[in-house]
């Protein structure tokens, strides 16, 4: 442990070193490439003026509405066309067609349908996050052995009960896999919308660093952008496949 996490520190240490070299080196101006230490100084002012903290807030929010929805509806799709083969059909080329289109792309029809506010921008995280929930649910559904069913069916188990204990365990690797590609797709999609439509966010940030040519603004915002990626993706995602991998012996790829 103790020496992951040294090689961790030295890796970043040395990003970190090479970052400032290329600064001090002056290969291009200090406006369109900033050093370490004016990024840090002003993600830290950000900070403790409140503005990062309370974009962060509002980002999030945002993010927690359109994933929720996109995870309920994108589950429910998921299991009816891994189900049921003529929807996997019709229903499901219509999903694997629009997992195709860009997150970005739905933005024009959410300001048309909706208005410039904060549904559109929940808009957009809902449809880039759904079709890709939609589709691990149902390989998730369609991975599932046919011998687990029909041991079920012998046993006399209900179309519930199958669901319930066969399908979904056996779905859960895919469920998890769901979840990480929902939130990743949901997050990108939600910096997009907010990029594009001036409103409080992380995304507005990076709009507002842009129009004041504020490099280390801009580059400070997207530090904070990674950083929620990372720790959402280890502490949340990490801790539930690890669960799922002790108390299940399922791996996850």
């Amino acid at each position: 442990m103790l020496f992951r996490l040294t090689r961790l520190i030295l890796f970043y240490a040395g990003i970190v070193g090479v970052w400032q070299l290329l600064a001090i080196a002056e290969i291009w101006p200090s406006y369109l490439f900033p050093s370490p230490g004016s990024v840090f100084r002003s993600l830290w002012s950000n900070i403790q003026s409140g503005v990062i903290i309370h974009a962060l807030g509002v980002s999030m929010q945002r993010l927690a509405v359109g994933y929720s929805i996109s995870f309920v509806l994108g589950m429910s799709i998921g299991l009816v066309i891994g189900t049921v083969r003529w929807a996997d059909e019709t229903i499901g080329t219509i999903v694997l067609g629009l997992q195709s289109l860009p997150s970005i792309t739905w933005l024009p029809l959410a300001v048309l349908w909706i208005g410039l506010n904060d549904q559109a921008i929940i808009f957009v995280v809902l449809m880039g996050s759904l079709f890709s929930i939609a589709i691990s649910a149902r390989s998730g559904v369609q991975s599932v052995p046919i011998l687990l069913r029909r041991a079920a069916q012998t046993f006399g188990a209900s179309r519930w009960q199958m669901y319930r204990y066969v399908v979904l365990p056996a779905m859960l690797p895919a469920i998890v896999q769901g979840l990480k590609l929902g939130w990743s797709f949901a997050w990108r999609s939600l910096m997009a919308g907010e990029l594009l439509f001036v409103s409080l966010g992380l995304g507005h940030l990076l709009n507002l660093g842009r129009d004041l040519n504020d490099i280390s603004l801009v580059a400070a915002v997207m530090l904070v952008i990674i950083a929620v990626g990372l720790t959402v993706d280890r502490l949340v995602f990490g801790r539930i496949e690890g669960i799922l991998h002790e108390r299940w012996g399922l791996a996850i790829n």
